[in-house]
């Protein structure tokens, strides 16, 4: 195990900002663009680590703190030797600070409450008062052991304006000195490895917040570079723009991720051209789950890929009887185990009769579709 992070720039695309990193971690080292399958309770949906690794995993998000402070508990964790050991995953890891949950929970004031000194949740089994702040969320993720950390920060709403935009960003940037003074309390995990903390631009959709946040972010000299707020991945539109506006003033050799894209292939693509190296999202294996599996065709023009398929928006949806005789695999030219073995008629059987093989099924298709975007945009960006 190699005791170290650091980002090395391999190769920028000949005309647009997209590039090709290597990322070494303890766990191993990681070629981008890479896609991160997000197992936000310590496991991805109805995929083993097996799976994952056939289906092209390089990293994973291997659980939320706000999720791990309530089952299975830091001592769990700290007994097993952290989530690696704990899940059976060997390569790299990033966890969630629990920011973005804390937001989701906030808006019912009965469960989630935040002020300046961080979040206070009842638990949802025991009801006890669990207190996230800067200082619990960085200990948590020390005990979780992954390899790349967050900062505790506010994801900023899109609703709320100016005003909630700026406070969110005035608290983050708060708690990111406080993550970091605990950070460098004990730079290592539990484990004795060397973790990198990454902190997140917040500013919602105002360009020039968005500006000074990143500035008070690269002022503090962190391993990498995260894009958070509830736009993010939600609104693709805005997510370019956002990314527009900051990418100027990032150093090359710093990691750089937006938080939740990876709704569709297509979202890979985009925000890649923009120059992202790292992104993460529940969507692909929540969308295999409920029968809507990645169906298209990777096609290259202006210099760059484009994820086609007019017809079906780039899905298809199992369940529609259309299926029910259909002997070709979900996509033309996948090399999934499931597109190698199985046709859309047996997928559409499975997924009539609820039957659990249908998810794992299901899930390796689009978790390979998305880190199969991921390599053909790593060729194309090295013989740019």
């Amino acid at each position: 195990m190699q005791n170290i992070f650091k980002t090395e720039l391999i190769k920028k695309h000949a005309t647009l900002p997209a590039r090709v990193t290597q990322i070494t971690t303890a766990h191993g080292e990681i070629m981008t663009p890479a896609f991160m399958p997000v197992g936000t309770r310590a496991f991805v949906n109805c995929m083993t680590p097996t799976d994952l690794v056939n289906a092209g995993s390089q990293i994973i998000l291997g659980g939320n703190t706000y999720h791990m402070l309530c089952a299975p508990g830091m001592d769990v964790l700290q007994h097993a030797g952290g989530m690696h050991p704990f899940m059976g995953w060997d390569k790299p890891m990033l966890t969630d600070s629990g920011g973005f949950q804390v937001f989701s929970l906030s808006k019912n004031g009965k469960i989630c409450k935040i002020d300046d000194k961080g979040a206070h949740f009842k638990h949802p089994i025991t009801g006890q008062i669990i207190h996230l702040t800067p200082q619990s969320s960085i200990q948590a993720q020390k005990i979780i052991g992954a390899d790349i950390i967050m900062a505790f920060d506010e994801c900023t709403p899109e609703q709320g304006g100016r005003e909630a935009a700026l406070k969110a960003m005035e608290r983050t940037h708060r708690w990111l000195h406080e993550s970091i003074e605990e950070h460098q309390k004990h730079p290592t995990s539990a484990y004795g490895y060397q973790q990198a903390l990454f902190g997140i631009i917040q500013g919602g959709s105002f360009q020039d917040l968005r500006e000074q946040s990143t500035q008070f972010i690269l002022a503090a000299n962190l391993d990498g570079i995260a894009i958070g707020g509830e736009v993010i991945g939600f609104d693709m539109q805005k997510t370019a723009e956002v990314i527009d506006w900051v990418r100027p003033l990032l150093p090359e050799n710093k990691s750089r991720y937006t938080m939740g894209v990876g709704l569709n292939p297509q979202d890979l693509l985009d925000v890649v051209a923009k120059g992202i190296d790292i992104f993460d999202c529940v969507a692909p294996t929540r969308n295999a789950r409920h029968g809507s599996l990645y169906c298209g065709t990777l096609i290259e023009e202006n210099n760059w890929l484009r994820f086609a398929d007019e017809q079906n928006k780039g899905k298809i949806l199992i369940k529609k009887s259309i299926y029910a005789k259909d002997e070709k695999p979900i996509m033309e030219n996948c090399f999934c185990y499931t597109c190698k073995n199985f046709t859309r008629s047996y997928l559409h059987f499975l997924f009539k009769h609820q039957a659990l093989a249908y998810s794992n099924l299901a899930c390796i298709h689009n978790i390979h579709v998305m880190h199969d975007v991921c390599a053909r945009m790593r060729q194309l960006i090295l013989a740019s």
